[in-house]
């Protein structure tokens, strides 16, 4: 079975990295990897918000 996207969860995971990111103590090599996360983050939480609207708007069409 599929696991569920987590869409708060992912949320607080960009938060962290956000954090780390901002922190002058983390290492660019650090950094890197944390914006590469980032990205996969962001395009679930834009696929994920995409199928909800498209759900939204099937609902509005009955």
């Amino acid at each position: 079975m599929e696991e569920q996207f987590d869409y708060a969860k992912a949320i607080a995971r960009l938060e962290e990295i956000a954090a780390k990111v901002e922190n002058p103590e983390t290492k660019l090599d650090d950094i890197d990897s944390l914006v590469g996360e980032s990205k996969q983050l962001l395009k679930a939480c834009r696929e994920y918000l995409r199928s909800v609207r498209e759900k939204i708007d099937s609902i509005d069409k009955d």
